[in-house]
């Protein structure tokens, strides 16, 4: 077994759902500011990790079941991340930086939008975990768009996984029709000003509320390419 495939067992075994590779030379063409080498210069390549929610969260209201474990998937993320980080490093030596799973590195309050230190779900396609619907949603061929991913950077070199082909179909616009907040655009972005005042709430307690995930639980393919069942 070579050191991707024992990583990728480490991984598998601490309780991620996926596990996917990238090589630095991946992200040659990615934004300024965004490239893994942004963060850790000596990154070589990139480890992505992804855990699935039950598929029975799709079945009910999201206000408050669904955020709860929505939110909670991310610490359990989190943790797997930096459990295997040490791993790699006992084991093989050199340097793994893992990276929060949803923390943002700039929020503009006017458009409601945030940026994180670096795209999750970008680096997971260029991974070979999924590929990106209509909604900017990930979509992973097994476990669906039910998925919370994280990344760790590596200072060793390794080859990437072969990327995932995209399943979007090309005249299904579920999404973009059925969004409350027209949202969704043609052009494959999501405006959040208009997105996220419809999608999250508080309780009279203060508590947040997904309001909203129709982009996610009315897409085909929620549950995978090949588990499309209502």
């Amino acid at each position: 077994m070579d050191i991707k495939e024992e990583i990728r067992s480490i991984v598998l075994s601490s309780g991620a759902d996926i596990c996917g590779f990238a090589n630095i030379d991946r992200f040659d063409n990615a934004p300024v500011g965004f490239a893994p080498t942004d963060i850790y210069k000596d990154c070589r390549s990139v480890l992505v990790l992804g855990v699935a929610l039950p598929k029975g969260l799709s079945q009910v209201n999201p206000q408050l079941i669904y955020n709860y474990f929505n939110g909670n998937i991310v610490t359990m993320v989190d943790d797997i991340l930096f459990r295997v980080a040490k791993k790699i490093e006992i084991t093989f030596g050199g340097f793994a930086v893992p990276l929060p799973s949803d923390m943002a590195g700039s929020w503009n309050e006017e458009t409601k939008t945030a940026h994180g230190i670096l795209s999750m779900k970008h680096l997971a396609v260029q991974a070979g975990i999924g590929f990106m619907g209509k909604n900017t949603i990930l979509c992973n061929e097994k476990f669906g768009n039910l998925m919370t991913v994280g990344a760790v950077l590596l200072n060793i070199d390794l080859q990437s996984d072969e990327l995932c082909i995209n399943h979007c179909p090309p005249k299904c616009h579920i999404c973009i029709d059925n969004c409350p907040a027209h949202a969704i655009c043609e052009d494959g972005t999501v405006n959040q000003t208009l997105c996220r005042p419809v999608a999250y709430g508080t309780t009279f307690r203060g508590y947040g509320t997904v309001e909203c995930n129709r982009c996610r639980m009315g897409c085909p393919l929620r549950f995978g390419v090949k588990k499309n069942k209502k």
